[in-house]
């Protein structure tokens, strides 16, 4: 899910947590869930052709399922890395921000984007993603929202106050919202697409799904959200902790329920990309 603090600075503009997640980028890689495959099936399907580009593509999780599932694909990403692990995985990266990208005249039948779109300014990257898009291409960003049991949403709430009471996100809500609220992100990358005048309306996909997970699983991948990244060894392990010992009153373990939401757009035939 993305994990960022309700107010200001827009998410693109707050470069230290966007580029804060390769700092482990080999436990990002293993605790990230993947997406399903329902969503990856229906990107494809729904592509005029099978030459893919990632947008923050991260050690390449997405990139490696479209490609298992027949595309071929380049990503970008600004972290080297995270670009390195994913070079390393089989996935050929360029490292940039999407929108000082030079596509060197390479155009995609697919602009794809797993847990990043929010990094990318929503007007400059829509424009970006129509220029490299072939007529009738398909865009599609997309974000995982999960919510554990209440038990471990609050035990994670009360321990980064504790640990991190200066953060942006102790002020704010900590439980893991539900897609709803997660609308404004949606939107505004919808606003950007149409803003572009490049794409048909968008649309939102939504994918449900649960995962169980053991306590140091749950903790691993915890510890890869943008609340931890950036914060002190001392201060993670504390709110890590707490969420242990939280699981640890549950049994050890916890099944967490997840919504993969989208924004899809095709790009038009006639379109013109400023």
């Amino acid at each position: 899910m993305p994990t960022l603090p309700a107010e200001r600075p827009e998410p693109h503009q707050h470069r230290q947590m966007a580029e804060s997640f390769g700092v482990d980028a080999r436990r990002y890689d293993r605790a990230r869930p993947r997406y399903p495959v329902e969503l990856v099936t229906a990107v494809l399907t729904g592509s005029p052709g099978a030459e893919f580009l990632d947008v923050g593509c991260g050690t390449g999780i997405e990139a490696r399922q479209f490609q298992a599932a027949g595309a071929t694909v380049l990503g970008v990403e600004p972290d080297a890395r995270m670009a390195e692990f994913a070079r390393e995985t089989g996935v050929a990266v360029e490292v940039a921000r999407f929108e000082d990208w030079d596509p060197a005249g390479r155009t995609f039948d697919a602009v794809v984007s797993g847990q990043a779109w929010h990094w990318v300014d929503p007007d400059a990257g829509a424009a970006q993603a129509a220029r490299v898009l072939r007529p009738g291409g398909r865009f599609a960003a997309f974000w995982h929202v999960f919510q554990p049991p209440e038990e471990v949403q609050e035990a994670f709430a009360a321990a980064f106050r504790r640990a991190v009471p200066d953060s942006p996100f102790a002020a704010g809500s900590l439980k893991q919202p539900s897609l709803p609220a997660y609308q404004p992100i949606l939107t505004k990358a919808a606003d950007g697409l149409r803003a572009s005048g490049a794409f048909a309306e968008p649309e939102q996909w939504a994918y449900d799904w649960t995962q169980r997970y053991d306590r140091d699983e749950w903790l691993d991948l915890l510890s890869t959200q943008g609340g931890l990244t950036g914060v002190s060894a001392a201060q993670r392990d504390q709110v890590l902790s707490a969420v242990g010992a939280a699981i640890d009153e549950l049994g050890g373990q916890l099944t967490t329920t997840y919504t993969t939401g989208a924004v899809t757009a095709v790009r038009l035939v006639s379109a013109h990309a400023g």
